[in-house]
């Protein structure tokens, strides 16, 4: 899968307006824009803050 050229946005561009309206246009883009935020934030927050959840997989000396 090859990003879109020119022609291709323009036309996806295009389609997007006739959907949504001129008028509406930037109330979707702020909506998907807080919506991408909020889910990085989420991301952020989702992740353990230490090491201590990962599983130590190195073999002990039994013999010691």
């Amino acid at each position: 899968m090859s990003i879109p050229n020119l022609p291709e946005l323009m036309l996806i561009l295009f389609v997007v307006l006739l959907i949504f309206g001129a008028g509406k246009l930037p109330d979707v883009a702020s909506s998907l824009g807080k919506s991408i935020k909020e889910f990085r934030t989420g991301l952020q927050v989702g992740e353990p803050a230490n090491n201590d959840d990962k599983v130590d997989n190195s073999k002990e000396d039994v013999n010691a």
